[in-house]
């Protein structure tokens, strides 16, 4: 049975992508992990792989087009398979491309959801059954994941929100407008937007050179700032003493082969994980009028790129083995760095780790990672006096900061987290166990 392919989402903030180019043609076999085509976000360039075997039937965009996260981009199926009710009767099209006003599942969407009116043609599109609706379009509203977790922040009801994306998909810039004139003051005059800093225009003196800010600048520019100028931060540092984590890790990689060896990081991000487990509104995200407490330990590591930085995440940290923790990472991580990136590398993470040690960095603090309540800032670990029973002697100790969400949590919970992170690595055993 022909199954759709769809635009992949790689980060939460992430409303659209950019079609690359097409790797396989219509009429081409496929196997499942064949790579089909290449997609472009904000920040990363990722290879689109097939998730079902058959024949590529139709291409639904060209390469350059935008397409919003859930929308189709082509169909895979048996070969010689109609699929004219799936592409608006366009068939198998030799070129495998189609205007936009072919998308017969989309406009069959639309006419199920959206509240403006449709012609003829499309009214007459078979609508999604209510259970595709209900996984696409929580509430029975197309809108964008950014717009949805602004909406529930706000309390907007977003039905009553006109939508300004493609098929009447509402984005972030409709719940904003709405917020500004909702319908109750419609006829109040409307307040003015104050300015956002962010874009602020400043003159480029003779002697400086202009550099345009990449699609991943963007990106990172517009993140931090919605996170530092609408999350309470607050911040927790400790020391701990490092040297028996550093003697463990030194027994692990003796029985391991180079491309196996543990990694400081990944003790830490196996340690991070565990403390998790006892206090759950560290590994939790603020949902407007209530915390939405995650099942899954999922920790994201920052990863410095050409240009920025991206977070890859390790699913099921606290119950993945330090050998795992420590491939995974690896094999993230080269992809990442070579633009190859799966969106399973960079989706679901819970809570973030950014470690700056290997730069040879005391302390630094770091800003949250929208919508996560934490993020562990981690320097390098180093030989320094310490005083031992009254005496002073030289021990290795790495300073780490907790910046928290205080809308979800607080100061003592947020250092009972720290103290629990601190006898784990002082006791690195239990990251075996």
């Amino acid at each position: 049975m022909a199954e759709f392919i769809k635009m992949p989402t790689l980060g939460f903030d992430m409303e659209e992508g950019t079609m690359g180019t097409w790797l396989k043609q219509v009429g081409d076999s496929v196997n499942k992990g064949d790579v089909l085509a290449e997609i472009e976000s904000d920040k990363v360039t990722q290879e689109l792989t097939a998730r079902a075997e058959g024949v590529l039937l139709a291409q639904l965009v060209n390469t350059g087009d935008q397409v919003p996260v859930g929308d189709n981009l082509g169909v895979i199926g048996e070969e010689g398979e109609d699929i004219s009710d799936m592409v608006g009767g366009a068939g198998k099209s030799s070129n495998g491309a189609k205007a936009p006003a072919e998308k017969a599942p989309v406009e069959a969407e639309e006419t199920a959801v959206s509240p403006q009116p449709t012609s003829t043609t499309q009214a007459a599109e078979p609508a999604p059954a209510p259970s595709e609706l209900d996984g696409e379009f929580p509430g029975g509203v197309k809108a964008t994941p950014v717009a949805r977790r602004m909406a529930e922040e706000h309390a907007v009801d977003l039905t009553r929100v006109g939508g300004s994306g493609p098929g009447g998909r509402v984005r972030k810039a409709d719940v904003e407008a709405y917020l500004e004139n909702p319908p109750a003051a419609a006829a109040a005059p409307a307040k003015a937007k104050p300015a956002a800093p962010a874009v602020e225009s400043i003159p480029t003196p003779a002697s400086a050179t202009e550099k345009p800010l990449t699609r991943m600048r963007q990106a990172i520019a517009r993140r931090m700032t919605e996170s530092k100028t609408t999350t309470p931060h607050f911040y927790v540092t400790t020391e701990i003493d490092m040297a028996p984590a550093l003697k463990l890790r030194k027994q692990i990689n003796e029985a391991l082969a180079p491309e196996q060896k543990v990694s400081v990081n990944d003790l830490v991000v196996k340690a991070a994980a565990l403390a998790l487990r006892q206090y759950p509104n560290i590994n939790a995200s603020f949902g407007g009028d209530k915390i939405i407490l995650h099942n899954e330990i999922n920790v994201g590591s920052a990863v410095a790129v050409e240009g920025g930085l991206l977070t890859i995440v390790q699913k099921g940290t606290d119950g993945a083995s330090i050998s795992k923790i420590a491939q995974d990472h690896k094999e993230m991580i080269g992809r990442a760095r070579e633009g190859k990136m799966k969106p399973e590398d960079v989706e679901g993470a819970t809570f973030t780790v950014s470690n700056l040690g290997a730069f040879d960095v005391d302390h630094f603090v770091a800003i949250i990672n929208p919508p996560h309540a934490a993020i562990l800032a981690v320097g390098s670990a180093k030989q320094v006096p310490v005083v031992v029973d009254g005496e002073l002697t030289v021990g290795t100790r790495m300073k780490a900061t907790i910046s928290a969400d205080h809308r979800v949590t607080d100061g003592a919970e947020a250092a009972q987290y720290m103290q629990t992170l601190k006898d784990i690595l002082e006791d690195p055993l239990r990251l075996l166990i």
